[in-house]
């Protein structure tokens, strides 16, 4: 069974996301998925918080292939 989150949950697992900036994610169309099970509730699965951080994992710059 899916764990959900508010939005106010998400941005305290998340150091330096604040709530504000979780909403322009959501209007842009980048930050993680999310329901809406009525007009002014957000929800979002905890997997896939988790799942978004992990898939910006980078590798940095500096090591290049020889």
């Amino acid at each position: 069974m899916p764990v959900y989150l508010t939005p106010d949950q998400v941005a305290a697992m998340l150091p330096g996301l604040t709530r504000g900036k979780l909403a322009q994610l959501r209007f842009n169309g980048t930050g993680p998925n999310y329901r809406k099970p009525t007009p002014k509730t957000v929800l979002y699965v905890e997997s896939e918080v988790i799942a978004w951080v992990e898939s910006s994992a980078r590798w940095g710059v500096g090591a290049r292939a020889a």
